[in-house]
């Protein structure tokens, strides 16, 4: 196959850490990114080129076009952590070559060229071969909120909860972790905002909190009561995380894995963490990847298929977007994030 020399790609304008924390909305993606003409990157090694079929965005993604992430912008390269797309080169590695025109689902998030382009530079080890039952939009989407979702429930679980609480109930990776969490034998307690999302989430199992109500304080100790939740999966960093967390019985955990508020909660009773055995810690996909061996990594992988193939999880989609339209309507479109994933198509 002939490839091109050059591409299209949403590249970072800016290098580094901004400094601020802000949160991952924008108002216009043109003062993070810029559409470009780049050189098609050449594999050596154990890279592979994919040439992306639909790429993902995540609110990771927006943290790290704003210099919020915890790894630095680097600018001119494009942007974009999570892709799916085919293999058509490899460098001489034969963990390269075994990839050659296989469908796969890749995570660059510490490797490669970045995933809002047509082609797509990453190492060999960050590519999942795809069943062929699978969905190009569950393919796009796979890694990143499928692997998390299969993470915390599994350390859920063994942890010996019973149950564990969710924030951002109604996002994409809470629907995946509820559904999870449920045939898992334990008990999804969602925390959201709107009370429109009660029947979506009730439908999946799980136990409903509407954070927004004045009921909520009387809600939240009957929840405490009922279902004893030792594990706090939180994505927001708010002020009623710190409150569900400071409700939570002994040697309860705080995980935290994403920071949607702009602001820094208060925090519970320091002396919670010194009698009670309470913890908070943070959770991040890639160090959680690079610790599996390679038979859990296998069952993530092989479970989160499964159960898209299955039908017991889909990627509900609001709209898949042209690459070139994404500067003037991306950040339109991701205020409906709700009703389901934006993706990009080169």
């Amino acid at each position: 196959m002939t490839l091109p020399d050059t591409m299209q790609g949403l590249v970072c304008r800016e290098d580094g850490y901004s400094g601020r924390s802000e949160g991952p909305t924008i108002e216009n993606l043109a003062d993070w990114v810029s559409l470009e003409s780049l050189p098609v990157p050449q594999p050596s090694g154990r890279q592979v080129l994919v040439k992306v079929g639909l790429a993902n965005i995540n609110p990771s993604d927006l943290h790290y076009i704003k210099g919020e992430y915890g790894q630095p912008r680097r600018k001119g390269v494009p942007a974009g952590f999570e892709a799916m797309g085919t293999v058509v080169a490899a460098g001489n590695d034969p963990a390269a070559q075994r990839l050659m025109n296989h469908r796969v689902a890749i995570s660059v998030v510490k490797s490669g060229s970045g995933a809002w382009a047509t082609y797509a530079l990453t190492d060999a080890s960050t590519c999942v071969p795809l069943h062929p039952g699978l969905r190009d939009e569950d393919a796009a989407a796979l890694i990143v909120n499928p692997l998390t979702a299969f993470a915390m429930v599994r350390l859920a679980k063994e942890a010996g909860a019973k149950s564990f609480v969710m924030t951002a109930g109604a996002s994409q990776l809470c629907r995946l972790m509820a559904s999870f969490g449920r045939d898992e034998g334990l008990t999804p307690v969602a925390v959201v905002r709107r009370e429109e999302h009660r029947s979506l989430m009730e439908g999946l199992g799980a136990f409903v909190l509407n954070s927004a109500r004045d009921d909520f304080p009387a809600m939240l100790k009957q929840m405490i009561g009922e279902c004893d939740p030792r594990i706090l999966l939180d994505a927001v960093g708010d002020e009623v995380s710190a409150a569900i967390f400071g409700s939570m019985g002994r040697k309860s955990r705080w995980i935290v894995y994403g920071k949607l508020s702009p602001t820094s909660p208060p925090l519970p009773s320091l002396g919670q963490l010194v009698f009670s055995g309470k913890r908070i810690e943070g959770f991040w996909l890639t160090e959680w990847l690079g610790a599996a061996s390679p038979d859990q990594r296998r069952e993530a992988f092989e479970t989160v298929q499964a159960r898209f193939v299955s039908g017991a999880w889909k990627t509900d989609v609001s709209e898949v977007m042209p690459l070139s339209e994404a500067p003037d309507r991306l950040a339109a479109a991701l205020k409906g994030m709700n009703r389901g994933k934006v993706l990009l198509r080169p």
